[in-house]
């Protein structure tokens, strides 16, 4: 029984070291079971991010380049992992940003003023501060802050990453079957490149 036990073990071992080393030699794992997304007419690319990720920081510059060029066909969204305490802070000013309207004012600010000036934006008067010094008014961060929207979007956020089995960041989904990370891809630079392989892939598919 022991034996049988053992036997089992050592392949079920062996399937998962299988898996990843396919993963690896591709850049990507599928996901399984695929999740819905968003727009069904479009290509969905989903970025799994902590503003207190060194990793995360690093990687924005060509993020933002890649964006700027996107295809038509192509929905990119920015998703804050919430795996602890901390990252959900800095996941409610992110959602609070979107809120508002703001994300393009405040995004890159906030990955200087965690990573860089080592600031503590966790309490509702320190973010506060940090997007009234940005032009947004106090009244209506906190309006947007401790709305119902903000709060729901931060429930989900709590179960978000596990579905798509994300475990660390930055990673990257795409349409809700592929995922890629720094690790899987060999290189940020590489993340990129297995995007855009996907997308295409996707794009055909369609």
């Amino acid at each position: 029984m022991l034996k049988k036990i053992a036997q089992t073990s050592l392949l079920i071992l062996l399937f998962s070291f299988s898996a990843l080393l396919k993963a690896e030699s591709v850049g990507y794992e599928t996901l399984s079971p695929a999740q819905p997304t968003h727009n069904p007419d479009k290509i969905e690319v989903i970025e799994f991010f902590w503003y207190g990720c060194p990793h995360c920081y690093s990687f924005e510059p060509l993020l933002e380049q890649w964006v700027k060029k996107l295809p038509k066909n192509v929905e990119f969204i920015r998703q804050p992992a919430v795996f602890s305490d901390l990252w959900g802070k800095h996941a409610k000013a992110y959602f609070t940003a979107e809120a508002l309207g703001v994300v393009d004012k405040v995004h890159a600010d906030f990955f200087d003023a965690i990573q860089n000036k080592k600031q503590n934006l966790e309490t509702e008067d320190q973010l506060a501060k940090f997007f009234v010094e940005r032009g947004v008014n106090e009244t209506e961060f906190r309006n947007a802050y401790n709305s119902f929207l903000v709060d729901s979007k931060m429930r989900q956020a709590a179960t978000t990453a596990s579905r798509y089995g994300v475990t660390g960041v930055p990673a990257i989904i795409i349409n809700g079957k592929y995922k890629t990370t720094g690790p899987l891809a060999g290189s940020q630079e590489k993340m990129i490149d297995v995007v855009n392989q996907l997308i295409e892939k996707e794009s055909a598919a369609k």
